[in-house]
């Protein structure tokens, strides 16, 4: 903090001024200006401004005196010096009240010390006080700088902040992602995390109630019963649009107004631009590395490289091992817009708040394969990931089980109400197995998403992929027109579940009874479902060769049907 009103009460010239209220405040109280004024108060008073006044309007009407004082209070001024003995010989004890339940600072001077000298002793206070802060903030800017030029990393330069500001920050690209989590607990990484979900943070931005421009851009995140508030500072990018946000924690029980003196703006102005240019040195560097890896990886899957040796020499320079066996993973969480609507209550943009969510299932995965000991290999085309998993003595099955039980599991903390889709592929045993797996690990996804399956597994399909084949033939798609698609019509257009009716009946293997029970049916209902299915399709239920290609049909259908969500139908 800059010049207090103590440090003015220090002077030798006011050695004989009292504090008749909130003495225990004047060390707390930053004085920025001093003026005297006498009525009217209006808006002559700013923030953090001592007031002389003789109170020379107010001889004999103490009621207008509670009023002028009353104006100074509002207006945030630092203290008030109140001259008795000649307009005015006491303080009135309304005045008093009023004073200590807004915890103001009120001075009285014996009328002999000129109002001239005062002034001139704090303006020379102020001019000393302002080349002390010019000095200081020069120094953390060049420090800061410093500290850019010799490639210090971001933990020595937040660390450094830190200091200057006393008090706890954060750093957060533009979704709200924390940087350097080695500064921060587990516990604190965690709840960040489920305060981004909720779209607590990053908050839009608002304007406040203040003249200074940079401090307009400042917004203030309210904390709860274990949590501290936080004043939310863009880090700007020449086009205006935020690159992230620099968070600082507010000591408890201090208001934002109080805390951010003018030394702390501005070192939150030096930190806002030394970050700034940290950002675009990083986001070149990481942008560039990210896109690399994960076009190899791309390329990798799609078997676009002509050798192993190719694709060695790339992976090396990218840090990633191919001398491993891999088992290629795709998956995607299919109901983002769902959990967004329920649990969103700002005004965040789905697609902002999704690319976070994205982000964190990619620490997920990474922190699993981590964990396990195992090499990987990530990238993400839209909302699909894709990962080569190594696996070594265990069968694929097995060591992939593991792997997706940890992402999962975590994951239910931080996204209870996620629902992760997963298809994998068989083991990579040479260089072409890599498209191969991957091939096969997006034939099982498009698999078990269709069948409402979490996991799904290659190998484990073979019928489906037998039906999806079949799916594809002109003569099945007319087979499937000729007989499922009467049924559907019906259902729509009388309420009536013929194909749930049909699915039963062939589970009992044509039990009448049992099937009337299963779907607490009377036997006479069920008889004349039955004999409507026959009617529409055509086909006698008696038949077991007829039986056989509704089946079929219904099972072709019901794999390949075009009734796709359209998350997943273009990936």
């Amino acid at each position: 903090m800059g010049l207090t009103v103590e440090d003015v009460l220090r002077e030798d010239l006011l050695m004989d001024a009292k504090v008749v209220t909130s003495e225990l405040l004047t060390d707390k109280k930053e004085v920025q200006w001093i003026s005297v004024i006498e009525l009217p108060v209006e808006n002559f008073v700013r923030k953090n401004e001592i007031v002389l006044t003789t109170a020379i309007g107010c001889k004999n009407e103490p009621d207008l005196f509670i009023e002028f004082v009353k104006d100074v209070i509002e207006s945030k001024a630092a203290a008030l010096m109140i001259a008795l003995g000649r307009f005015i010989y006491d303080i009135p004890k309304e005045v008093m009240d009023m004073a200590k339940q807004h915890d103001f600072v009120i001075i009285v001077l014996p009328w002999e010390i000129r109002f001239a000298n005062i002034v001139e002793t704090v303006m020379l206070q102020l001019t000393d006080a302002g080349s002390q802060e010019r000095k200081r903030s020069e120094r953390i800017q060049q420090e800061l700088l410093n500290l850019i030029l010799a490639e210090r990393d971001l933990n020595d330069i937040l660390t450094f902040i830190q200091d200057e500001m006393e008090a706890a920050i954060y750093l957060s690209d533009r979704f709200g992602n924390l940087f350097d989590g080695d500064l921060y607990t587990e516990k604190v990484q965690q709840q960040w995390k489920q305060n981004v979900v909720n779209g607590k943070i990053p908050r839009q931005q608002s304007v406040l109630n203040n003249n200074d421009p940079f401090i307009q851009k400042f917004d203030l995140i309210e904390g709860n019963h274990s949590e501290q508030s936080l004043v939310q500072i863009p880090i700007l990018q020449v086009s205006g649009e935020p690159q992230g946000y620099l968070f600082v924690s507010l000591p408890e029980d201090e208001a934002m107004e109080t805390f951010l003196t003018s030394n702390r703006i501005h070192i939150i102005e030096h930190a806002a631009t030394t970050i700034a240019l940290w950002f675009s040195k990083r986001n070149a560097i990481e942008e560039t590395k990210i896109r690399l890896r994960s076009d190899f990886v791309d390329e990798l899957a799609k078997g676009y490289f002509q050798s192993h040796e190719e694709a060695a020499s790339r992976a090396g320079l990218l840090g990633y091992e191919l001398q491993h066996e891999y088992v290629c993973i795709v998956g995607f969480a299919e109901n983002m817009e769902r959990i967004f609507e329920r649990r969103i209550q700002e005004a965040h943009t789905f697609d902002s708040w999704k690319k976070s969510m994205h982000r964190y299932i990619e620490e997920e995965i990474i922190y699993a394969a981590t964990t396990l000991e195992r090499q990987w290999l990530l990238t993400r085309n839209e909302d699909v990931f894709l990962i080569y998993l190594q696996v070594e003595h265990q069968t694929e099955h097995e060591y992939a089980t593991d792997f997706l039980d940890m992402i999962d599991r975590r994951l239910q903390n931080l996204l209870p109400d996620v629902e992760m889709i997963w298809g994998l592929g068989k083991r990579v045993k040479q260089f072409s197995d890599y498209h191969l797996s991957y091939q096969q690990a997006r034939t099982a996804l498009k698999i078990g998403y269709r069948k409402d399956k979490r996991r799904t597994w290659y190998d484990q399909t073979g019928l489906d992929r037998i039906l999806l084949n079949l799916y594809e033939f002109d003569d099945m798609r007319e087979m499937m027109r000729n007989t499922i698609t009467p049924l559907i019509q019906y259902e729509a257009d009388r309420q009536m579940d013929l194909i749930g009716t049909f699915t039963a009946f062939h589970q009992y293997r044509g039990n009448v009874s049992q099937t009337a029970r299963s779907l607490h049916l009377h036997r006479q209902s069920l008889l004349y479902r039955l004999r409507k299915i026959e009617s529409l399709t055509g086909l006698s239920l008696n038949n077991s060769d007829h039986l056989f290609l509704l089946e079929l049909c219904l099972k072709t259908w019901r794999i390949g049907n075009e009734n796709i969500n359209a998350s997943y139908s273009q990936k």
